[in-house]
């Protein structure tokens, strides 16, 4: 349904998109999906030194987020509900050709971060219920880029290589409000704090001619990748008996990433620390979905979101090149058995063809970005 979930707690997935609606639902949940995100980026450049124009897409790659809940009151009727949700906030990367025309900036780049998210929840009242939840987030990042060093052989036939991998851990909380105003009228507000994901005792390895191998030593790195802050407002309206209209707007404090470090424990001549500008932007993301309820057993959804892209002019960089998004679901649920329920689903996303400059870099091009992402899931309701 577009992304949406602020305001109606239709299941154990509330823990995440507001934990203030676990004490709304009736008996124990235990939720759980998979997604399969297939990215696609596309590069260009019109004349290079006189060249022919250069175009290259980042090889397929298929990331696999997924998601579990699990939680409701604590015995019916009971006003306080206890909850766990295990959820992949960010799972996504880049990977272009080795001998691309930015293979200095960067090769290979994956982000991961897993949360895990206790959470307690009260419904003060028939309208108002409450909840609040604990973070603690796991990651990773792997990047890689080529080095301008070589042997005799000379650029482009033997680049030095380098590559990064740490893992990374942060803690945060999420709290949220849920308002019953009526059976057809529900309200939400949510805040999920920034999570700052530290990334110690990395390992960086350096692949170069042995005659340079001093000045690259092979060492560990520490790194800083937060998770931005975001605040969000929703409603729900039911205006007939099978149909559920919903609409969030979300507010994300990209600002947060403000650059990309990277502090190695040994520097040398040739090997000093990154700072590589990102300065990004707060964002405001519009989000609508529908739920229609065909029979008691089938219900479908749709919905779409705008998701205009933190990145700023002069820091289109291909290490994530972002671009506004226009994002498009759909989905259908049904449920074979009482209490059982099978989930479908399909986003796509695409940005529109952007030019850009990374002036840190001193690099430009042209970028579309393409996602397919479909998904399944289940939940049972005790």
């Amino acid at each position: 349904m577009g992304g949406t979930g602020t305001a109606w707690p239709w299941d154990a997935s509330t823990i995440f998109y507001n934990p203030g609606g676990l004490a709304r639902l009736k008996g124990i949940q235990v939720y759980a999906s998979g997604l399969m995100i297939m990215p696609s980026t596309a590069f260009g450049n019109s004349i290079i030194n006189g060249s022919q124009p250069i175009s290259t897409r980042t090889n397929a790659q298929t990331f696999t987020p997924f998601n579990f809940y699990v939680g409701g009151p604590i015995q019916e009727n009971s006003k306080f509900a206890l909850g766990l949700g295990i959820y992949t906030i960010a799972g996504i990367g880049l990977q272009w050709d080795n001998d691309w025309i930015g293979k200095y900036i960067i090769q290979n780049i994956q982000l991961q971060a897993i949360c895990f998210q206790p959470t307690i929840s009260y419904r003060i009242n028939d309208y108002l219920s409450a909840g609040a939840g604990f973070v603690y987030g796991i990651g990773s990042l792997n990047l890689s880029n080529a080095l301008p060093v070589h042997s005799y052989q000379g650029p482009n036939y033997d680049d030095g290589e380098a590559y990064l991998k740490g893992s990374a851990n942060g803690v945060g909380f999420n709290l949220g409000l849920q308002i019953k105003a009526s059976e057809r009228l529900q309200f939400g507000v949510t805040y999920r704090s920034q999570v700052n994901m530290s990334v110690g005792g990395g390992t960086a390895t350096f692949t170069v001619p042995q005659s340079l191998a001093t000045s690259f030593p092979n060492q560990n790195f520490d790194s800083q990748l937060p998770l931005p802050q975001v605040a969000s407002v929703g409603v729900g309206y039911r205006p007939v008996e099978n149909l559920t209209l919903q609409f969030d707007l979300n507010f994300t404090g990209w600002n947060s990433f403000d650059s990309l470090r990277i502090n190695f424990a040994n520097q040398t001549s040739a090997l000093k620390n990154e700072h590589i500008p990102m300065l990004y932007r707060n964002t405001l993301t519009p989000r609508i979905g529908a739920n229609y309820k065909i029979s008691r057993i089938i219900s479908v959804m749709m919905g779409a979101a705008y998701d205009p892209t933190p990145v700023t002019s002069g820091n289109v960089s291909p290490i994530l090149p972002d671009g506004n998004r226009a994002i498009v679901t759909c989905g259908a649920s049904i449920k074979p058995l009482r209490g059982f329920t099978i989930l479908a689903a399909i986003e796509g996303t695409t940005t529109a063809v952007h030019t850009g400059t990374d002036n840190y870099a001193n690099f430009s091009g042209t970028y579309k970005t393409e996602a397919v992402t479909p998904g399944i899931g289940i939940y049972y309701n005790f």
